[in-house]
């Protein structure tokens, strides 16, 4: 069967290579020169089953509205701008801001994140793909005794539906990670470990795929841009490019923050609205001084990786559309706090600033599955663990087109959620 991906981040990637597995002919079109150059190109590095808690929870609301006037704030939330999208998408949003909805939405990525992960490891052995991991585990830190006990509460939740983690004191989480010696004489009150998390390069592991896909054949059809999906009669007849047009038997939308846009022409509304990210990417100059666990700030909502001799810092959220312009105010509240924990790592003179949106669903679950387009299938609003329920989501994908039924319960993964809301 002829399979056209469309886009190819680390989410249609895997899904080229998952699919030429099952010995399936596929093509995949992407705008950009190579894979993985947008979204998943300097993101958190993390694949965090552990990060399974929606955004849309009880405190959320308030949270954002002290957060509006705040132009450093975690969550820039700005919805006096003329945005309709945004305004469906934030209803949508408060919807799932209740404490049955959020532990619904959380045992649904839950789900997905320990399969995905179980699933990566079995590419790992298989093929010894290589792309900076780390395979210690998560930490995540606290700074003040409110947090910490929120985020033991949130940890026996994570444990009830399969997800242990390890509460840690100050000396506990230092003995795990001596760079943090630094944080825990000032104001580290605890940590909480994920042991069987990872972190990695998404954009090096992509790059990596697509080798191991182009050798199955896969042909990567790079810097085409879609222009228009032709269909009639409930079917995809063709994508057209700015250069060619492509035919297939089955589509694949894995368009990433952009798929609302795609789906538009098959007359399809998708919930996914872009979550602007920010990164930077240090040089390591002091080793010993740099940490060689992947750590999660609870208290800054910022994440710490080290790939290589290179130390990634990931944080921040602003809901501003589909601007990918770069704004150094947020990313002075990354330089400030690498510089605050980590203090001898660098000297922070060049810090390589990079942003990008991540496709987020009003519930923090993707969408994965079928649509009521006859040959088209979904793989997109992975929000903020994309590089966490990739190879998973490929495997689904891989399932239903080979007519199998898949691994994992799809309930509430689909795009049947939305109907009527």
């Amino acid at each position: 069967m002829h399979v056209a991906v469309l886009g190819a981040g680390v989410i249609g990637t895997t899904t080229a290579l998952a699919l030429a597995e099952d010995g399936h002919r596929v093509t995949v079109i992407d705008r950009q020169a190579g894979p993985a150059l947008e979204t998943s190109f300097a993101n958190g590095a993390q694949i965090s089953a552990c990060h399974a808690k929606p955004w849309a929870g009880p405190g959320t609301p308030w949270q954002a509205f002290k957060w509006m006037w705040q132009p450093e704030a975690p969550l820039l939330f700005r919805p006096w701008r003329w945005d309709p999208p945004l305004w469906a998408w934030g209803m949508r949003f408060l919807r799932n801001c209740t404490p049955g909805r959020a532990r619904v939405n959380m045992e649904r990525a839950l789900r997905m994140s320990l399969y995905s992960r179980a699933v990566l490891v079995a590419l790992r052995q298989r093929t010894n793909i290589q792309y900076s991991q780390v395979l210690q585990g998560i930490l995540h830190i606290y700074r003040t005794p409110e947090e910490f006990a929120e985020g033991q509460k949130n940890a026996e939740n994570l444990a009830t539906l399969g997800l242990p983690q390890d509460v840690l004191s100050p000396a506990d989480c230092v003995r795990l990670e001596p760079a943090l010696a630094h944080a825990a004489k000032h104001d580290l009150v605890g940590g909480l470990m994920s042991p069987a998390d990872e972190s990695g390069d998404a954009q090096l592991f992509s790059a990596e795929v697509m080798k191991l896909a182009a050798a199955r054949g896969v042909d990567f059809r790079w810097s085409e841009t879609i222009t228009r999906i032709e269909s009639d009669r409930g079917q995809i007849q063709r994508v057209h490019t700015n250069l060619v047009v492509v035919e297939a038997d089955i589509f694949v939308l894995a368009a990433g923050s952009y798929s609302p846009m795609l789906a538009r022409d098959l007359g399809l509304k998708l919930p996914v609205y872009p979550a602007k990210g920010y990164s930077i990417t240090v040089e390591i100059d002091t080793p010993e001084a740099a940490p060689t666990i992947s750590i999660t700030d609870e208290t800054r909502y910022m994440v710490f990786s080290r790939l290589g001799n290179k130390m990634r810092v990931a944080g921040t959220a602003e809901l501003t559309g589909w601007d990918t312009r770069l704004d150094p105010v947020r990313v002075d509240p990354l330089i400030r706090n690498a510089k605050a924990l980590f203090p001898k790592v660098s000297d922070y003179a060049e810090v390589n600033p990079w942003c990008g949106l991540r496709p987020a669903t009003p519930d923090s679950v993707p969408i994965i599955g079928t649509t009521p387009i006859g040959n088209l299938l979904l793989n997109t609003g992975h929000g903020t663990l994309g590089w966490t329920m990739a190879m998973g989501s490929a495997r689904v994908i891989a399932d239903l087109v080979s007519g199998r039924t898949p691994e994992i319960d799809l309930e509430g993964l689909g795009l049947q959620r939305f109907s009527g809301v």
